[in-house]
């Protein structure tokens, strides 16, 4: 999800700190924003390819194939696709967790040093409801509680696979997502504007903390990306 809500402003944020290549895969194509990523920073090779992260795990190991067969080394790998809406419940756990999951499995047959692999480094995009859920949307709270923990096992088999992970919780972030959107079974019709009637963060604040927490890079770490600060949070066993 490199082309909507905090993903566009992520986007935009990393081609200006300067990497190599930003490879951007997402199920809906926008060829305006990459035109307009490819403008911030020529130096940048941008590069899309059509993926849903709801695909089975050998379809996405054929895609990665092409990409690293491609640009030789990768070393980041952001999951970033999300959805909000609590009446679809099955797609909210394909996306929100399985997603990540799959997608980080695939990964892990180029990166895996016991495969012979150089390693890599995962950013898992989570939520602060999955330290404190939105009760009102159970399904969406639990789903990224989910990738969370999926996140802190990552980051402690890192000394086994040679692969870090953290995960980026943004708080109430003004997005296209949460300005209207279904609470499970009806609990809260007005959901979305309860919660923007609390403090937010625009998605260029969010993005600007995602790039330092990149730059940070530290195995395990759990960032809360709230009011436009990034606050490392304590996880207590």
């Amino acid at each position: 999800a490199g082309l909507g809500g905090i993903g566009l402003d992520t986007s935009r944020e990393i081609v200006k700190s300067g990497p190599k290549n930003l490879v951007i895969l997402d199920r809906i194509e926008n060829p305006t924003a990459i035109a307009e990523l490819k403008a911030i920073n020529p130096k940048v090779t941008v590069t899309f390819y059509p993926y849903d992260v709801t695909v089975p795990v050998a379809e996405t190991t054929k895609l990665l194939k092409t990409i690293f067969a491609k640009l030789k080394t990768v070393d980041l790998l952001i999951n970033g696709a999300g959805i909000l809406d609590d009446h679809q419940i099955e797609r909210t756990i394909a996306v929100n967790f399985t997603g990540t999951v799959n997608t980080t499995t695939a990964i892990m047959e180029f990166w895996d040093k016991r495969k012979g692999g150089p390693g890599g480094v995962i950013a898992n995009i989570c939520s602060v409801t999955g330290f404190n859920a939105i009760y009102q949307v159970p399904v969406y709270s639990a789903s990224k509680a989910a990738a969370l923990s999926f996140t802190n096992s990552l980051a402690r088999l890192a000394h086994i696979t040679g692969v870090t992970a953290y995960s980026i919780n943004p708080g109430i972030t003004r997005t296209p997502l949460v300005h209207k959107f279904n609470s499970w079974l009806d609990v809260e019709p007005r959901v979305g504007e309860l919660l923007l009637e609390h403090p937010t963060q625009t998605t260029l604040e969010c993005a600007q903390n995602f790039v330092k927490a990149i730059e940070a890079n530290k195995n395990g770490a759990i960032w809360q990306l709230d009011l436009g600060q990034l606050i490392p949070v304590e996880w207590t066993k």
